[in-house]
């Protein structure tokens, strides 16, 4: 796993992934995860695992998107696993991850969907 910085609370994760992502790190943003986390992405499908996410984000990061940070909503806390979520700047839906505290204290994300859309009628 990458050296980066931790994160030392769930709100850290939206921001060290912003900062990894404009850096073209997908090493780095794999190491926000656990190791057989999931994330709902690309839209429609699953990825499953930490390898398999570094290697979307290698993709993804080749076309050196850029990301803005978005502010937070309140995190919600029980024990050791936290729901972490984001209003997208755009105004389309909204962003969560469910992340879990480790044993050296610091969070990782176990579960990301990071794009719930409104629904259509």
């Amino acid at each position: 796993m990458s050296e980066n910085e931790k994160a030392l609370k769930p709100e850290d994760l939206t921001r060290l992934f912003v900062e990894r992502a404009n850096a073209c790190d997908a090493a780095g943003l794999a190491a926000l995860y656990e190791e057989d986390a999931v994330m709902a992405y690309p839209p429609g499908s699953v990825t499953t695992g930490r390898e398999a996410i570094r290697q979307l984000w290698e993709k993804v990061l080749a076309g050196a998107p850029r990301f803005e940070s978005e502010k937070p909503l309140p995190t919600l806390i029980c024990g050791d696993i936290a729901l972490t979520s984001t209003p997208p700047k755009d105004g389309a839906g909204a962003r969560a991850q469910v992340v879990r505290r480790q044993p050296d204290g610091t969070w990782l994300r176990i579960i990301d969907q990071p794009e719930f859309r409104p629904p259509t009628r």
